[in-house]
């Protein structure tokens, strides 16, 4: 099994609320403790890959800083070296999700895909290389269809804005706060999206004492949305670690034990239904970071343990 990192995923923004060390973290845990995993470069996308996605007038402002106010609409700031590193993040999905269609499974050791949409990024995501990827591999001939599973903490409001358009694509955000505009809402009873036909979202509601029953129980109910219109070519899973109890976020009462079974039914689901899985690294601002890495690696152990079988 491959899985892909690159030290180019850390964008030089200096000090940020997001562990942009993180990526390289869980890269080294990953060797360390699943050495029968291969780490691999990736290569970064190119304009032509961003452009099937994103304005051109907007991936010009991620390139060169100009308007400031477009290219910092992520909220990361701005610097020469950031269109590199997010060119790189984008490549290593798109690495991930080809590797995927030949070994069953694959990962992408980055962050920062679901919030960005076609003109614009939001909550530290600048281009969504979720949708990237699934664009390039059309434009490859390897996919005809695709799906998209977002159980980061924060609703996937970009990834939804870009299904909309692309029927092709299915996309279910399970969540436990909203985002949209910029702004996170912890409490998911505050609004509510007007979903389509092919982009689902399912917020989990905090429930004293049963948060891990539930998120598992609509976990189980939704998966099989995936494939109700047929078998997808490729899922691509957004493995966020932000509902932990720990994180700043959070109203969740989860612990590391709950993602991992989590993610346990998610792999285990793609393998019975016979859908190549690729994930990425999502969420995670807990301040251990200790605790960001040990869950996602959690992640790597599921996916190797359901796959190795």
């Amino acid at each position: 099994m491959k899985f892909f990192h690159h030290p180019g995923f850390a964008a030089p923004i200096g000090r940020h609320m997001v562990p942009v060390a993180k990526p390289a973290l869980v890269a080294a845990a990953v060797v360390k403790v699943l050495p029968q995993i291969e780490i691999v470069e990736p290569d970064p996308v190119g304009i032509e890959d961003l452009c099937r996605v994103h304005l051109p007038k907007y991936v010009e402002a991620v390139r060169t800083g100009n308007p400031r106010s477009l290219a910092e609409s992520q909220r990361f700031p701005w610097s020469p070296e950031l269109f590199g590193s997010v060119c790189l993040t984008s490549g290593g999905v798109l690495a991930a999700a080809r590797q995927s269609l030949e070994d069953g499974a694959s990962a992408a050791l980055a962050n920062g895909f679901h919030h960005a949409s076609s003109d614009h990024g939001e909550g530290y995501c600048t281009f969504n290389g979720l949708v990237v990827a699934l664009e390039a591999l059309r434009a490859e001939r390897k996919i005809s269809t695709a799906a998209v599973l977002d159980l980061d903490l924060h609703y996937g409001n970009g990834t939804a804005l870009l299904a909309a358009t692309r029927p092709w694509l299915r996309a279910l955000s399970i969540y436990g706060n909203d985002y949209w505009m910029n702004r996170s809402y912890m409490d998911v009873r505050a609004r509510y999206h007007v979903d389509g036909p092919n982009h689902l979202s399912v917020p989990l509601v905090p429930t004293k004492g049963g948060d891990r029953d539930n998120m598992l129980e609509i976990l189980e109910d939704w998966l099989p949305w995936l494939v109700a219109e047929g078998r997808p070519d490729v899922i691509l899973y957004q493995a966020g670690v932000d509902l932990l109890r720990e994180d700043p976020f959070s109203p969740l009462d989860l612990g590391p034990e709950d993602l991992l079974e989590r993610d346990r039914i998610v792999f285990e689901f793609a393998k019975r239904e016979g859908i190549p899985i690729a994930w990425t690294l999502a969420g995670g601002c807990a301040p251990d970071i200790g605790k960001v890495v040990e869950a996602h690696l959690n992640t790597a152990m599921a996916c190797s343990g359901v796959f190795a079988k």
